[in-house]
Formats: C-alpha cells, structure tokens, sequence
C-alpha cells in the first residue's frame, strides 16, 4: 500500500513507530483479535460498529497496515485534529453530500489502500447499533472493492462517552468478519441504501452468541 497518500510526519514518523508500538498497546488494552484470516489483499473496506473513541487506534492494531480512517470534521480541531490529520484520517461533513470527500475515498481504494468506515456514523450507545449511512454502499458499489465486516467489543468500557480518558482493565475483542464484494448492487441512492443494510446486518451477526 505504498501509494496511500499521508503526511511528512505520517510516512516518516508515526507509521515506522507503529509496529514498534502495536504489541506494547495490544497488551495494555488486553486486545484480542479473530478472524485476521479473512483479511484479503489490494484495496479494501473496512466497515466497523463505533461505540468509542478508542476503535480507530484498536483497528489499526488488528489490521496489518495502517487504514485510512473517514471521520468527522469536528474530531480536525486542535490539539487532536493535528494527531488525526497526520494518522491517515480524512475529515467528513456531517449532513451534507460531501462529494470531494468521497472522491478522494475512492481514489485511495484505486491506489490499493485500505480504508475504514464507521456505517452507523457517530458512536452508538453500548450494546447497540444504529442505522447505517448510505455512504458506505457508496463507496461499497463505486469501487468493487471487498468490504469486511468488523465488530468491536469492550471499547465502550475502556473508553466510554464522556470520558476523558481510556482506563484499561476490561478486556477488548475485534472479530474480522468475511469480505464480500457489492459491485453488482444498483449504482443509485436506492443500491447504496440497501448494501449499507446488508453490511451493517453483517456486522451485526457477528455478534450473535459464540460456542464457548
């Protein structure tokens, strides 16, 4: 994935300390992750449930190179937004089309990047899911890249609304469903709307209970 486009800092310094980092913070957050097999190869996206501030950092832990991350505008300002910027993030307008946005999205995808949505498009409560965005399908049908569900458990104890801090204890589970592609969906409002339920029932029927 050496043509995703990031920042001086992000290229030169944050992406080389990453791998030295990630089992340091994969130990502390007590992070377990299934299904890393499902991983395919080239471009893809990765459509996740978000009950934290903390699932960004966790995914790119379970993920094998550094994703870039759709989140929204207001996350840009100072003193995070300077972090996010250079972490391979591209800042969205909530409740707008924001085309050059999506453009750009699918031009990494065009490049062999990997690219992570949140579907749902704030942070749920704990427990819940909510309705998915159409923009996902979007970007599902445009590109023809796989799309891999993935389901988050645990941030939202670690890190919950309204913390301001992530207080490590409860352990944090990332299972990495199939991928599936959705080329073949309808190229308009009505496909989009409909792949992006079909991701978010992905994601959910991760969740469903697991033989112990």
């Amino acid at each position: 994935m050496s043509n995703c486009s990031t920042t001086w800092v992000g290229k030169y310094l944050i992406k080389p300390l990453c791998p030295l980092f990630k089992p340091s913070f994969g130990k502390l957050f007590r992070i377990e992750v299934y299904g890393r097999e499902n991983i395919p190869e080239g471009p893809y996206i990765v459509a996740s449930n978000h009950r934290s501030h903390l699932d960004p950092p966790v995914l790119n832990y379970a993920f094998p190179e550094p994703l870039i991350f759709l989140a929204k505008e207001e996350l840009f300002k100072p003193p995070l937004g300077w972090l996010i910027r250079h972490m391979r993030a591209v800042p969205v307008r909530r409740g707008s089309g924001d085309v050059d946005t999506l453009e750009m999205t699918l031009e990494f995808l065009r490049n062999g990047c990997a690219v992570c949505i949140f579907p749902e498009g704030t942070r749920a409560k704990p427990g819940e899911f909510l309705r998915p965005k159409p923009g996902v399908g979007l970007l599902a049908v445009k590109s023809g890249v796989p799309v891999v569900p993935v389901l988050i458990e645990g941030t939202d104890k670690v890190f919950p609304r309204g913390a301001k801090f992530p207080k490590p204890g409860a352990p944090i589970r990332v299972f990495i469903g199939e991928p599936k592609s959705y080329a073949n969906y309808e190229d308009n409002l009505k496909g989009y709307r409909k792949v992006a339920l079909e991701i978010m029932e992905s994601i959910k029927s991760l969740a469903l209970p697991r033989p112990s």
